[in-house]
Formats: structure tokens, C-alpha cells, sequence
């Protein structure tokens, strides 16, 4: 019995020995033991002393421990784990615990002595107010954190209605009545941020209701870095016009995160990350929040503004520190995330449109939708080699009942010419001339790029140009916005949307997309060194290529005449591409702009359907004497959507091809789906679809090896539901 109490006081010994040496992910290698226990002690307020009588030692003994100078034995980690409230692992780990609800508090910013004061966060007004900004900022910003290369990142967006005992439980796990008083001394209708905490103060009492607005991504870094210096996480949650953003992401100024606080009523919102690289042994749910008043007075005492949510930090005075959270708090604050992905949950209280076009749920998701649509449609797509950037969804509960089912944004749904041209220039299917309606034409339109100020490396030849890419594509009759060009670079969100002047009479009408700088694809120098250039031509916006104060800093004089010359020559060549390029059906009778100025009323020359067609096939002889085939189908444009029998064939020298039959199912590839009878769907609005089969071995007139196969797609006789 004494070797077996050995054996285990040895596995005990090993365990601490093996935290102590091994390394971390990400943030380095796991405190030691007396900067644990010392960090412990002080967020405690617990003396030495104390402690000892707890874990039945001498004062020396602690105070050994605490400094350095021996560490306990597993059955005394154990025992100070219990006298200081922690799990034994956590202590054994040396990795800060799970803070308990009882812990946490609202702890606002005193005002400066010298009597300053500021009447809100300047940086909330830098942008509109109204949730298709929130959505482009937010989503901009996920996708500036990419994690993996390889994933697109995932972005939700739910909103969550809360009313009666829903709504009186999250207030209770939000401390509101903490925080209430300061709100209401801080809505002064005599300041603009004063005026909307009044309404919103009016608003939640006069029904009840409050609206939270939940932004989760997923394969994002999450807010890693320490507490108080340089990280993700004091970019976000402590500072302000602190991006610290490099090389091809969106962002430049650190004003994105502001459009958050700038969508409560209240100025707060909330955060949960989980980390992609760990943070004192930790990961998960890693929790604070912020609230954004202006300046007030309360009980005497005058405050900034600002205040933090989290565990009091005992070595800064009026610090709350961010707390690691279990997931029953988490929950309570409708904050839990769906598994551990890296990235970050924000949690947006009292979430409003600040421009009053909406105010219900249904109206709120409508508009969250089509700013993530409007913005990020290219992100969104992708091709057969590369896949999406992004994948977004919105959704909209109330008092935990789904009022709009989480559904993701189709970029073919909303932007199906442009989609068609990015999906195309993905997968190499651009042409050099349009001669379908599907057809996608890539040309080249040069950037120069101008001398930076500062010297680069000795010796460093940087680029001199930059070949970008133009995509242009027929768009259908009925598109409400046509003949535009959307520009966009790295993470393929629109910078902005120009109706291209000055076209040829009678051209067809397009949709056209110039990918610049690292949306090109290329990782060459140039493609970088555009990325950069173009960056700084960004406002703060983001709306535009245009003159800024970056830009000027940045490049030698002369830079913002390359920016024009860069769209002016995007344009002119759109121009020159569709110089000839009339509409097919409608070159017999002259360009639209005559036929329209025609008084007679005569009727019109019916416009062909058309029908669908096999645009490629491909395939093999399997090893059991089967064909295996994978086909495109071209898909003229129509209404409704198409449904196919597609049918094999054996290929004769004399008389009809021979059918043969399918070996089991279809199996639907691309923008195609299949029925209850065994047909193909095609999705509403495909311009293209794929599927794949193969051919019953039995149903054969010769043997595979000696034939040649075609596949046909006639229509399906099955009314479409």
C-alpha cells in the first residue's frame, strides 16, 4: 500500500513538472508558480498570513512559495486552490480561474482633474447612422481577422427581442440597475449623445422591449493580447482610433469597432471571444463589455464616461479587468458561441437604426441582410478551384421563438451578373468577346504607383505599376442598376459603386467589377504594393478611392492624380470593350435609345426563350464498363426554374443514338437540386449548373470501352412546386 501512495504522489509531481515546462499555443509559456500565486493573492486582497493558517503552513512557507523560492507539493496546490476559491486545475495550470457572476461590476472612469470633459465618443459619428453601415464595418472587420486561409470566415447576425421576464433576467445579469443611474444623469438633451440616451431611456420604458443585436464570427483570430498592452483585445475594448492594422486588410483609422457602440441606444455593447492564440492558459470565453457615456455627475462625484465591465483589478485604481467566463454566465448574457471556433461574439444592447427607416425586428433583419448583401456579395462568392471568403446569415428571435430562421445570403440571389463574372474569373472561364449573355470579359487596366516619402530598403526596386482586372458581363433586362462598376481589392468588399457615362448608343447592358491589388489574386510585389497604395486612398468610409490625408503623408505629390487616372481608365475601357457590342436580338432593329423615340405602335417581334443546353461533359470508363460523366448545363434566362430529365446516350454511325439508362440517382454538383421524381431543379435565376452521373451497366448495347457517349437535358414533364 505505501509503494502504491508513492506511485501516486509521483504522478502528482509530474503533473506540476510538466506544466511548468511546457509551452503555450500563441502566447507564450504558462506563469510560473509565484506569479501566479502572487497575482492570485493580490486580485484576493488575501495576506500571506491569512492564507497559511487557510492551507495549515508557517507564513515563511508562503512567502517561499510566493517568491520564488520553492514550490508546494500537489496535496498543497490542492489546498490553496480550495482557500482561494479556484479549481485545483487552474491552479495547478497557474492560469487565471472562471470568474463567478458575484465578481463582477460596472467600474467607471473618473473625470480629469483639470476639468475637461467630453461630451461622447467623436469616433461614433464618423459614419451614418443606420445598420447597413453597422453590417459593412462589422463584417469588414471579421474579415480583416481571417484566421485560416484555407475556411472562409463564418458571420451571424441575430437580432433578439426582449420583452417581460426575458428581458427582466438578462437586466439582472447586466447589473442595469448598476449602471441605470448613470445613464439617466448622463442624458443631458442639451448634447447629441445626451439626446439619444433620453430616448432611448424613453423608449425601453414606454414598451418594454429591448433589442439585442448579437455579431458572432467564426475562423477569426479573436481578441488575443494582453489586458492592458498592445493586443486585439486593447485595440478593441480600450482604445480608440487604434487599428493597428497591417499589410492587405480593410481597415486603417480604428473606427470600425466604433459603429458598434454608435448601434446602442445606450452606447454598450458586450464580448465574448474565443482565442486563436491562449492568454494565460486560457482560450475560451474570454468576456468584457463597455459603455460609452458622455461626461456626468452622480452622488457628487464626476465621472468621463467611459466605463468597463469585468473583475475589479486591485493593482489599477478604477480598472475592471476582462474575466474568463463559465457558460451558465455566458448564457445570461445570451452571449454563449456554438462551439470553439476562434473569433469573437459582440453583443450590441439596445440595437437601433439610428435613421429611423426601421424600427421592428423584420424590418431590422431586411436591412442587416441587404447591407451584408450590398457590401460583401463578391467576398461571398466562389469558384470550383477556391472557395467563398466569407459566409454570412442573419436571423431574428424573440424571447427565445425563431421569428426569422437563420438563413445565408445567397450572392448569386441578389448580384447575379456580377457574381456570375467573379465565380468566372475564379474558375479561368472569362472570354475575350461577348457572345452569350453569360459570357464574362476580362481585360487589364494599369495602376501607376507613385514613390512613397520614406526611403525603402537599400537597394529595393519597388514596382512601378499594377496590372488590376476588369470584368464585364451582360446583365438581364430587368436589372434596376445597370451599366455600374463595382471596385474592390483585397477581401473583394465594394468599395463603391459607379454608373459608367458616356456609353456607345445601343450597347448591351452590363454589369462590370475591377479587382485591384491582392483581389487579383497575385501575390506579386506589385499586387502588394497596390494594396497598400490603395488603402490609404480609403476615407473612413471605405466608399471610395479619393484624395485623404494618408495619402498625401504617405506618396510623393502627384498620388492622387494616379487614383483618378486609375478609374478614369476603368471606364474607358468598358467603353472600348462594348464600342460594336449591340444587344443579339435586337441588332436588326437598331439601338434601344431610336427604337424608343418611335411614335408607331407596332408589335414587336417575339423575343426567344430559348432552351437549355449541355455546355461541357466530361467523363471516364469506370472499372466495372460504366460511363462517369460530369456535365455543365447552359440555362437561358427565364422566370421560372428549370427542370431536366437529362438523358445518355450510346453514339451510332447509322440511325438514332441508343439511350441508356442511369445507374441510380443523379448527383447534383452545382445550383441544382434534385426532385422527388428523380429530375433536376435548377436553382431560380442559375445561368449554369452542374451534375454528375453514371451509366447502368446493363442497360448497354456494347461495351464502354468501344463507344462514345452524349448526354442531352430535355425538359421534365413535373409541374414545379
Amino acid at each position: 500500500m505505501s509503494e502504491l501512495f508513492i506511485l501516486v504522489d509521483e504522478m502528482k509531481r509530474t503533473l506540476v513538472r510538466s506544466v511548468d515546462q511546457q509551452g503555450e499555443r500563441g502566447a507564450g509559456v504558462t506563469q510560473d508558480f509565484a506569479d501566479w500565486l502572487g497575482g492570485m493573492l493580490r486580485q484576493r486582497g488575501m495576506p500571506q498570513k491569512e492564507l497559511a493558517e487557510l492551507v495549515g503552513v508557517t507564513p515563511a512557507a508562503v512567502n517561499a512559495w510566493a517568491n520564488g523560492r520553492s514550490v508546494p507539493r500537489y496535496e498543497k496546490i490542492a489546498a490553496i486552490a480550495a482557500a482561494l476559491g479556484v479549481a485545483v486545475e487552474d491552479a495547478v495550470s497557474r492560469r487565471p480561474p472562471e470568474s463567478t457572476p458575484s465578481e463582477l461590476e460596472w467600474i467607471f472612469q473618473r473625470a480629469p482633474e483639470d476639468g475637461s470633459r467630453n461630451g461622447g465618443n467623436a469616433a461614433a459619428y464618423a459614419f451614418a447612422a443606420n445598420l447597413e453601415v453597422l453590417a459593412r464595418e462589422a463584417t469588414q472587420n471579421s474579415l480583416d481577422e481571417r484566421y485560416l486561409p484555407s475556411q472562409p470566415v463564418i458571420s451571424r447576425f441575430v437580432l433578439h427581442e426582449l420583452t417581460g421576464q426575458h428581458l427582466k433576467e438578462f437586466l439582472s445579469a447586466l447589473r442595469w440597475d448598476s449602471i441605470e443611474r448613470h445613464i439617466r444623469e448622463a442624458a443631458d438633451r442639451r448634447q447629441k449623445a445626451g439626446r439619444v440616451l433620453v430616448d432611448g431611456l424613453n423608449e425601453l420604458e414606454r414598451t418594454g422591449r429591448l433589442v439585442l443585436l448579437r455579431i458572432d464570427d467564426y475562423n477569426a483570430s479573436g481578441l488575443t493580447g494582453p489586458e492592458y498592452d498592445d493586443g486585439r483585445f486593447a485595440r478593441v475594448v480600450r482604445r480608440t482610433l487604434d487599428s493597428g492594422k497591417a499589410g492587405a486588410q480593410g481597415g486603417s483609422y480604428g473606427l470600425g469597432k466604433a459603429a458598434l457602440w454608435a448601434a446602442s441606444r445606450f452606447g454598450l455593447v458586450l464580448v465574448n471571444s474565443t482565442l486563436s492564440e491562449r492568454q494565460d492558459g486560457r482560450d475560451e470565453r474570454r468576456m468584457a463589455g463597455r459603455l460609452e457615456l458622455p461626461w456626468h455627475a452622480l452622488g457628487g462625484e464626476e465621472f468621463a464616461g467611459p466605463a468597463w465591465f469585468g473583475t475589479k483589478d486591485r493593482e489599477r485604481k478604477d480598472s475592471a479587468r476582462s474575466w474568463w467566463a463559465d457558460g451558465t454566465t455566458a448564457e445570461s448574457l445570451y452571449l454563449e458561441r456554438d462551439d470553439s471556433s476562434p473569433g469573437t461574439s459582440f453583443l450590441v444592447v439596445g440595437a437601433y437604426d439610428g435613421s429611423g427607416d426601421t424600427e421592428d425586428l423584420e424590418e431590422m433583419h431586411e436591412q442587416l441582410t441587404a447591407g451584408v448583401a450590398h457590401n460583401f456579395w463578391a467576398s461571398m462568392v466562389g469558384g470550383e478551384q477556391s472557395g467563398p471568403l466569407l459566409r454570412a446569415s442573419v436571423a431574428a428571435w424573440r424571447n427565445g421563438q425563431v421569428v426569422r430562421p437563420e438563413t445565408y445570403i445567397d450572392p448569386h440571389a441578389h448580384e447575379p451578373a456580377r457574381s456570375r463574372a467573379v465565380s468566372a474569373f475564379l474558375d479561368g472561364r472569362t472570354t475575350s468577346e461577348l457572345t452569350s449573355r453569360d459570357d464574362v470579359l476580362q481585360a487589364s487596366v494599369s495602376l501607376k504607383l507613385p514613390a512613397r516619402k520614406e526611403p525603402g530598403v537599400s537597394g529595393e526596386q519597388r514596382p512601378e505599376s499594377h496590372e488590376a482586372v476588369l470584368l464585364v458581363t451582360p446583365t438581364a433586362e430587368d436589372d434596376p442598376k445597370p451599366d455600374h462598376i463595382a471596385f474592390m481589392r483585397a477581401t473583394r468588399m465594394v468599395v463603391k459603386n459607379k454608373r459608367v457615362s458616356d456609353l456607345p448608343l445601343g450597347h448591351r447592358r452590363f454589369q462590370a467589377v475591377l479587382l485591384a491589388g491582392l483581389a487579383t489574386g497575385a501575390g506579386n510585389p506589385d499586387a502588394e504594393d497596390a494594396e497598400q497604395f490603395l488603402r490609404t486612398a480609403e476615407p473612413p468610409d471605405h466608399n471610395d478611392w479619393t484624395s485623404t490625408e494618408d495619402l498625401t503623408a504617405t506618396y510623393v505629390r502627384g498620388a492622387r492624380q494616379c487614383i483618378l487616372n486609375f478609374k478614369k481608365a476603368a471606364e474607358q475601357t468598358i467603353r472600348d470593350l462594348l464600342r460594336g457590342q449591340e444587344e443579339e436580338s435586337d441588332a436588326d432593329e437598331g439601338p434601344q435609345i431610336l427604337r424608343d423615340l418611335l411614335t408607331l405602335d407596332a408589335p414587336k417581334k417575339p423575343r426567344t426563350q430559348g432552351f437549355p443546353v449541355v455546355h461541357a461533359i466530361e467523363g471516364d470508363v469506370s472499372e466495372s464498363g460504366a460511363w462517369r460523366v460530369r456535365v455543365t448545363v447552359k440555362l437561358p434566362e427565364r422566370e421560372d426554374p428549370w427542370v431536366l430529365s437529362p438523358v445518355a446516350r450510346f453514339v451510332v454511325r447509322s440511325g438514332g443514338n441508343i439511350p441508356v439508362a442511369w445507374a441510380g440517382t443523379l448527383v447534383p454538383e452545382r445550383d441544382c437540386e434534385l426532385t422527388k421524381n428523380g429530375n433536376l431543379r435548377f436553382r431560380d435565376g442559375a445561368r449554369r449548373g452542374v451534375f454528375k452521373g453514371v451509366t447502368d451497366v446493363s442497360s448497354h448495347p456494347v461495351v464502354a470501352d468501344m463507344s462514345c457517349i452524349e448526354v442531352d437535358v430535355p425538359r421534365a414533364k413535373e409541374i414545379v412546386e
